[in-house]
């Protein structure tokens, strides 16, 4: 689809990251723009960046894991805006550790998030995307929605379920006005990792695990929002960010069995691990 003036795009996450990046470049295009977040500080300085450039900005503190919530913002993006064009799922969270290490509290809370937040934003937008003549959603998947490494067991899972439902959801829409977007973001520098929950981790762990996310994490995120604005334009199926995620992506797809063997070795020396 064509993002312009006319388009109104709902993005979440919306206060750090990516999130924050998407909504200055579409901004920088003077779409009208709902931006929400659970953090009320970053969002109102996300709102204060675009509000100059943007046709209409409005601001909405939501908890994506709560369904009722998603529910009353896709309410409340209609009265305010009439209508939406491109929904972003993108907040995200991430949580560390092995499956024996990790509590079902913390998955359960990832889920939420990761998972059923992109879903009840889809549910509850999708009739309103389907009544415009061009529309788009864009679900934030992972280079983790690509391949499964050791102590991602959890995250990893709730970015393969996200690359599923897109996939799923694509092909339903097939002859809709709606394409489907799955973003697969690598080495993305942005506070996903340090917002991390880790508690579940020895303190050793802990800041080994600082470490290696500030070693990898390099790209910028307004890189990563001009990508996925262009995969939008050119209604890509994948969109993918970082030399990671290609590399990753052609390794899976020629060696879906022993790949992830070889990854987990070339990821150990990138970190510089034995």
């Amino acid at each position: 689809m064509k993002i312009q003036a006319e388009t109104v795009a709902v993005v979440t996450g919306a206060g750090s990251g990516i999130g924050r990046a998407l909504a200055r470049e579409l901004a920088q295009r003077h779409c009208a723009l709902a931006l929400a977040d659970i953090d009320a500080t970053g969002l109102e300085e996300t709102a204060q960046m675009v509000r100059e450039r943007a046709r209409a900005v409005s601001t909405h503190v939501v908890d994506v894991a709560d369904r009722k919530a998603v529910e009353q913002f896709a309410a409340d993006v209609v009265e305010q805006h009439e209508r939406v064009n491109l929904l972003i799922n993108n907040a995200g969270v991430a949580l560390g550790g092995s499956v024996e290490q990790l509590s079902l509290d913390n998955i359960a809370w990832l889920f939420g998030i990761n998972f059923w937040g992109m879903i009840y934003g889809v549910k509850y937008f999708l009739p309103i995307l389907l009544k415009q003549p061009e529309a788009h959603i864009v679900n934030l998947s992972s280079v983790f929605g690509l391949f499964a490494p050791p102590g991602q067991s959890a995250y990893a899972a709730s970015k393969f379920a996200v690359r599923g439902f897109s996939d799923s959801l694509r092909q339903e829409l097939a002859t809709s006005s709606v394409r489907v977007s799955c973003v697969h973001p690598g080495g993305i520098k942005t506070n996903i990792a340090a917002r991390a929950r880790v508690d579940d981790l020895p303190a050793e762990m802990r800041a080994q695990a600082g470490e290696i996310f500030a070693r990898v994490l390099r790209l910028p995120p307004e890189y990563a929002a001009q990508v996925i604005l262009r995969g939008v334009e050119a209604n890509k199926a994948r969109i993918l960010i970082g030399r990671e995620a290609f590399l990753i992506d052609r390794i899976m797809r020629l060696a879906p069995v022993r790949g992830p063997a070889l990854l987990q070795r070339m990821s150990m020396r990138m970190m510089g691990m034995k």
